[in-house]
């Protein structure tokens, strides 16, 4: 059964009709046409589907919509809401930390999280922070040399 909810995603209040026990994932690519969280295993294995709630990662594709209702979320949409990459992403870039770029999304998203509970995390806590989220061509070193990057810059927010 369908209930209206409002979502507070990426700076803005959205209200939807969704059965509470849907998929944060699911609304936000259905429901709000946010399609850069992507969908991996659908089981909360890969991280590809990572956003930040209440500052948090949070893997969408197992957490129900009715649970984060009163919380903030953030998409990697709402990372560049203006065009203007966060400096996140620019780290990616400048690392070449993508290939085919479905994880990517998630993984950012995980390491903003990660940086802003350890502005200065080192190598070994990157690679602990970031244990879950898989990439499919492989890309973990330059994944951890864009995170150092950011992190040596002062990125945690």
């Amino acid at each position: 059964m369908a209930s209206i909810t409002e979502l507070d995603v990426n700076g803005t209040r959205r209200r939807i009709s969704a059965d509470g026990d849907r998929s944060l994932l699911s609304v936000l690519r259905d429901n709000l046409d946010l399609t850069g969280t992507k969908f991996g295993c659908g089981e909360g294995q890969c991280a590809a589907c990572t956003v930040l709630v209440d500052g948090q990662p949070m893997k969408s594709c197992i957490t129900k919509v009715a649970s984060v209702a009163a919380k903030r979320i953030v998409t990697i949409e709402g990372l560049a809401p203006k065009g203007k990459l966060h400096p996140m992403q620019e780290a990616f870039l400048e690392a070449d930390a993508l290939q085919c770029g479905w994880c990517t999304p998630g993984m950012i998203m995980g390491a903003v999280g990660l940086l802003k509970r350890f502005p200065n995390a080192s190598e070994a806590d990157i690679v602990k922070g970031m244990d879950g989220h898989i990439c499919r061509c492989g890309t973990y070193p330059r994944v951890v040399a864009a995170i150092r990057a950011a992190a040596r810059k002062g990125v945690h927010a």
